[in-house]
């Protein structure tokens, strides 16, 4: 070959590789500029600690909660990220910081979820003596606290004030994290009927879901009840000879769960019908969670229903207890987290987060799919 060819051959080469080079060096683009989360403990980056969480789980601000990744506690309830915290590093946003933290960034969005909090208002347990229900927090607690984080806007609704509120919802996702396990575990020892929970909490939650739409919400994800019945704190709270279902879950907690989710669902249906040009996704938590239950060493599971960390050993390692669950004096956590599904007896491992997420970011556990809000995400700024 002359020398005449071979030149511009490796210039060629060496321009593709400059470039390709450089392609990779480029971040991928945000797809949403800020997020604003609502939830449980589930989706609580640090709303609550030892003294003001869910009244069994006393020792989440210290080791060894936060052990497999941030190496010290973040008051998440997991030995690392939660599902809430893939999906920030998915949008290539940092992780969003709790509300109650008043001295954090809260440029990329804020995090509003509360451990042990409920869907219906406090009120309604201590009219009805539940004793279990001791965090004063609900999601019409974390609404009030998202108007006070915009107060500064002048967003009332997007009719009255259409300017300020497309500033406050421009480039956001709103994300309501799983609620209501709370409101069914809260109403154990009471006359409360599951039932009037399921149309209390789905009403309540559709209520706030429908104001922030109201408001100017474009984007919206809302994740449903995971599969409660195969939890170890569900194990402890009914009879050994109580019904398990095909998994060997307790069929009568999951099949509450799964009631409530086409309860919501048919909510969500009516609220896509009447504000048409939102995005409104349902996280499947409950097909998602039982997926991998089935097919547990698929997703490199060795442990379905032993608790991580906590005390009893036993095919739970579970005893509900503050003096008794993960971090107590006497208690220990395994040497290998990601092999197990239940971290602490209610809350799950980082590595069940990281499954879990994936499937929802890949579309296979969502309606509409994930990829379809963020195509129509772009499509709105094309």
């Amino acid at each position: 070959m002359s020398s005449f060819l071979t030149f511009p051959l490796v210039t060629l080469f060496i321009s593709i590789f400059v470039f390709s080079t450089i392609s990779l060096a480029i971040p991928n683009p945000r797809p949403f500029k800020k997020v604003y989360v609502f939830g449980d403990s589930y989706t609580d980056t640090g709303n609550t600690n030892d003294s003001t969480g869910p009244s069994i789980f006393h020792h989440v601000s210290a080791l060894p909660y936060g052990k497999s990744f941030f190496h010290h506690s973040t008051n998440r309830y997991s030995d690392g990220r939660l599902f809430i915290d893939f999906i920030a590093e998915s949008l290539n946003l940092p992780y969003f910081p709790p509300y109650l933290n008043k001295t954090a960034d809260t440029t990329h969005g804020v995090n509003f979820a509360v451990g042990g909090c409920t869907t219906i208002p406090i009120s309604f347990y201590n009219k009805n003596n539940a004793s279990l229900a001791v965090v004063p927090q609900s999601l019409p607690t974390q609404l009030t606290w998202f108007k006070d984080h915009i107060k500064g806007s002048g967003c009332k609704n997007i009719v009255s004030t259409p300017t300020e509120c497309t500033a406050v919802f421009d480039g956001a996702l709103v994300w309501i994290g799983e609620m209501s396990a709370n409101d069914y575990t809260n109403i154990y020892g009471t006359n409360v009927t599951s039932k009037t929970i399921q149309k209390l909490a789905v009403m309540y939650q559709t209520k706030i879901l429908k104001e922030l739409l109201k408001m100017g919400a474009k984007y919206v994800v809302v994740q449903g009840l995971p599969a409660t019945g195969c939890f170890p704190l569900s194990f402890a709270l009914v009879s050994p000879t109580a019904e398990r279902d095909d998994l060997g879950c307790v069929a009568m907690k999951n099949k509450e769960s799964y009631d409530h989710n086409m309860a919501l669902q048919a909510k969500l249906h009516h609220l896509r019908t009447e504000f048409p040009s939102a995005v409104i996704v349902y996280g499947d938590d409950w097909h998602a969670y039982r997926e991998v239950y089935a097919n547990a060493a698929k997703y490199e599971f060795t442990q379905r229903f032993k608790t991580c960390c906590g005390s009893g050993g036993g095919e739970l390692n579970f005893i509900p207890s503050p003096l008794t669950t993960c971090g107590a004096p006497g208690t220990s956590s395994c040497k290998h987290p990601s092999r197990f599904m239940s971290w602490d007896g209610l809350h799950v491992t980082q590595g069940l987060n990281k499954v879990l997420s994936k499937m929802f970011l890949d579309g296979a556990f969502a309606q509409p799919s994930f990829p379809h809000l963020l195509a129509k995400a772009a499509e709105s700024k094309a």
